[in-house]
């Protein structure tokens, strides 16, 4: 009993600020829906489509939150914070390379790519105005994940949590005040959000390189450091690529459905979204934890951690799921006044709801490897899923099924998300010890 409260006490003190910090972000994007979706169905579409855009992109760049994270962490259990603070800085560095060219890709590209969608006009438009502003905030963005997996690594969730809860808040004041205060509409919510962006990208800069200047780590430019630092983020890449497919084909057959689908869509998504973000508080403890352990060499306390962060993961999905599927009459109203999307969104609150404890284990096996270093797996893994997934949400597109058909689908993904996960955190070929993740990760068995 005293060794399940001594591993639970250092779970929580990670989990806990990890669990505000991340529910923060959905919150933003739940608070973005209802601004928007009062000025109408069309610019929540609208907003629909963007959020998809944006979202495969910072999402293909979470590794610089991820692999920073367990990068960190493992010299940190080695005792080498210069080194972990030194890597740190050039996962920063790539951070900006990488926001400067999304960024002018978005401003180039962004009518081609919401053709890619193929929704009516006005949707179109009201997307394209929220695109080309929001890619004006993607340096930030991707600086902000950077330098949050930093201090991830480095145990700290607390300052992330503050830099997190105030710039959000700041961000929905600006939001109401553009978008009603100015009557600039959807303008207004993008611009309110590549300001708060900036301000946080460069209050969380400060402290890691504060931090850095303190341990006497060297802060310059190191081109391989940096190449260095996106080779190990290939896998994580590639896993992300594979999530972040399953997502805009939903979008993309939502979007077949008009506006009412598609709005409904906007809305369950950013549920979902703020569920995985909730849920994934345990993962980024793996992250940091694991890492760590596994830095120190300490076998046992990681299999030890990982079977009670897995309990963990589990209860808090029963728990999120009964609140979701219980609370539906109250929070659904604040979205839209449209009663048909209401009706549709409160039947896929229920398929989420019902799924959210499996969810709750994928979150967590998923920050376990990832704290691991086992990217190649975890791409391997979630392609698997994926492949599963493409042929059930093309089925419910031919066959015209609806919005509910196709969340069943897509939670048929999180589901083989959890078998390959599972199979592969049984054995112990993911525990690879050390400072530096090993290069002998190409092994993808599942023992």
């Amino acid at each position: 009993m005293d060794n399940h409260r001594s591993l639970d006490s250092e779970i929580f003190a990670l989990a806990i600020p990890a669990f505000a910090t991340l529910v923060s972000e959905p919150l933003l994007l739940m608070a973005d829906s209802a601004i928007i979706g009062h000025l109408g169905t069309t610019q929540l579409a609208g907003l629909g489509i963007a959020a998809n855009v944006l979202g495969v992109l910072t999402g293909l760049c979470l590794f610089l939150a991820y692999g920073t994270t367990a990068t960190v962490a493992r010299k940190l259990g080695a005792r080498d914070l210069a080194g972990a603070l030194s890597g740190g800085f050039d996962g920063l560095v790539l951070a900006v390379v990488l926001g400067l060219l999304l960024c002018s890709g978005l401003q180039l590209g962004v009518g081609p790519v919401i053709s890619l969608y193929g929704v009516a006009p006005d949707i179109s438009a009201a997307a394209h105005t929220y695109l080309r502003i929001s890619a004006l905030g993607l340096p930030s963005l991707l600086v902000m994940l950077a330098s949050t997996g930093v201090l991830r690594g480095l145990q700290d969730t607390r300052t992330p949590l503050y830099v997190a809860v105030g710039t959000n808040l700041a961000n929905i004041g600006l939001n109401v005040l553009l978008v009603y205060g100015f009557d600039l509409g959807i303008a207004g919510a993008a611009t309110g959000t590549v300001i708060s962006q900036t301000a946080a990208a460069i209050f969380l800069t400060a402290v890691v390189l504060r931090g850095a200047r303190r341990v006497g780590a060297h802060l310059r430019l190191r081109v391989w450091g940096v190449l260095q630092a996106a080779r190990e983020g290939f896998w994580l890449l590639l896993r992300t690529l594979s999530l972040q497919i399953a997502l805009t084909a939903t979008t993309v057959v939502a979007a077949a459905g008009g506006a009412v689908v598609l709005g409904s869509h906007q809305i369950a998504n950013s549920i979902w979204v703020f569920l995985a973000f909730a849920l994934d508080a345990i993962a980024i403890a793996a992250q940091a934890i694991i890492g760590r352990y596994l830095g120190a060499e300490d076998v046992a306390a990681v299999r030890a951690l990982t079977r009670r962060m897995i309990g963990w993961g589990f209860l808090c999905g029963v728990v999120f799921g009964v609140l979701l599927a219980v609370g539906r009459p109250l929070y659904i109203r604040i979205f839209t006044p449209d009663q048909a999307v209401r009706d549709l969104v409160a039947q896929v609150i229920l398929v989420i709801a019902i799924t959210a404890p499996i969810a709750g284990i994928v979150m967590v096996l998923d920050g376990v490897l990832i704290g691991a270093g086992d990217g190649r797996y975890l791409a391997v893994a979630g392609f698997i899923a994926t492949a599963v997934y493409l042929p059930l949400a093309i089925a419910v597109d031919f066959a015209g099924a609806g919005l509910v058909s196709l969340w069943i689908a897509y939670m048929i993904w999180v589901v083989a998300r959890a078998v390959t996960l599972a199979l592969r955190a049984r054995g112990t070929r993911w525990m690879r010890t050390g400072a530096t993740i090993s290069a002998t990760s190409s092994d993808i068995s599942g023992e």
